[in-house]
């Protein structure tokens, strides 16, 4: 058998053995405990959130230089780690690069990039971007000659013994968070709603007052924005679960809302800057213009209405960190914390802390140096 119908039967081999899996991963959602609730670490203290935004691990993983971004981008969140302190970290999708993943189980550069903030004992959530799913690409160059690299793809239990197994088939959000999940007792991620699917990760935080354990201080809610293996889109049906969940839990729009996704709507678009970042908006980059979700169906119309939502945080655009305000909300990028994507700006991180008495969110960005800046007040 040529080498060529060795790589066509092993995969279609490995296709019979997942695809079982795959299915019973859809229809069977494990489920995790209502009630995770965020604390201060001290009495009266500030709640600090870091954000990791656009790590894209794994990408390149063939060559010499795609790995050492890795291990580069596990040194900026080390620095942000250790200057902050936060008591809770977001990673704000694309935190895999999946098109260029060649294995099957993408979750093992999951693992690898929320590892910095599992080793420090630091609780963290994550929600999806655009690459986290998104289906393999196969390098033209790899059509010529030498030719397909070698690659070692075990799967356990496998059937086709002995050999090279490699299904170049990624690995399906619902997936990524259930690894994610069962296997990190830190992480307060959700799967969010069956009815939403294909959409995953939509759920709500709450961060409770270190005063009152009953009170919450401040609702964060997260949302997939869609992109890799369905539209860019935050979908009709997202909007209505938030109204409702809203509806249910702050009926009366008194607790301060912060949201999280990862593309940015069309409304960054309407608030950009021209030509440089001038007041109100703050920030140091904006060397791109906004790459919005594909359309809008309703979230922000929502959002615009409701006094208590404060802010969204996005990533998506490497080369944007600004917050601007929008009516009564403030739509704020994150920094490009990894060294994989595209773009060569110094990588950081963006930081948002929440303050019970008087309440209060101010954000800025930590630079992988330890240098501050683009300092700023989104709720008084």
């Amino acid at each position: 058998m040529t080498e060529t119908g060795q790589f066509l039967f092993f995969t279609s081999c490995l296709y019979i053995i997942i695809y079982p899996l795959i299915i019973s991963v859809v229809v069977a959602l494990p489920t995790k405990a209502e009630g995770y609730d965020l604390r201060p670490g001290a009495a009266g203290a500030p709640f600090k959130i870091a954000l990791f935004a656009d790590l894209h691990f794994g990408e390149a993983e063939s060559t010499d230089w795609g790995p050492l971004q890795d291990v580069n981008s596990t040194r900026v969140m080390s620095s942000v780690l250790d200057h902050e302190t936060p008591e809770f970290v977001i990673y704000l999708g694309d935190v895999i690069t999946a098109n260029n993943i060649l294995i099957r189980n993408a979750s093992l550069y999951w693992d690898q990039a929320i590892s910095p903030t599992r080793a420090r004992g630091i609780p963290w959530a994550s929600v999806f971007g655009n690459h986290d799913d998104a289906a393999f690409e196969w390098p033209i160059e790899w059509f010529s000659a030498p030719g397909i690299p070698k690659i070692h793809c075990p799967v356990a239990n496998s059937s086709c013994s002995g050999k090279e197994d490699c299904s170049f088939q990624g690995t399906q959000r619902l997936e990524l968070m259930k690894n994610e999940i069962e296997l990190n007792m830190l992480s307060h991620s959700r799967y969010g709603p069956k009815g939403l699917w294909p959409s995953v990760s939509n759920y709500v935080l709450q961060v409770l007052s270190s005063e009152d354990p009953k009170s919450a201080v401040a609702f964060l809610y997260f949302l997939d924005s869609g992109g890799g293996s369905y539209p860019e889109v935050i979908s009709s049906a997202q909007a209505e679960w938030f109204r409702l969940k809203a509806l249910e839990i702050n009926p009366d729009s008194s607790v301060p809302e912060i949201i999280f996704w990862h593309i940015p709507s069309r409304a960054y678009e309407k608030v950009a800057p021209k030509f440089g970042i001038h007041k109100p908006c703050v920030g140091s980059l904006n060397e791109e213009q906004v790459a919005p979700q594909e359309a809008e169906m309703g979230m922000m119309k929502l959002l615009a209405k409701r006094k208590s939502a404060k802010a969204i945080f996005v990533g998506h655009n490497h080369g944007l960190d600004w917050c601007c305000p929008h009516k009564e909300l403030w739509l704020c990028f994150a920094r490009h914390t990894g060294y994989g994507g595209y773009g060569n700006w110094d990588r950081g991180a963006r930081i948002v802390e929440i303050t019970q008495k008087p309440f209060s969110v101010k954000s800025w960005i930590r630079m992988e140096d330890g240098n501050v800046h683009s300092e700023v007040v989104l709720s008084p």
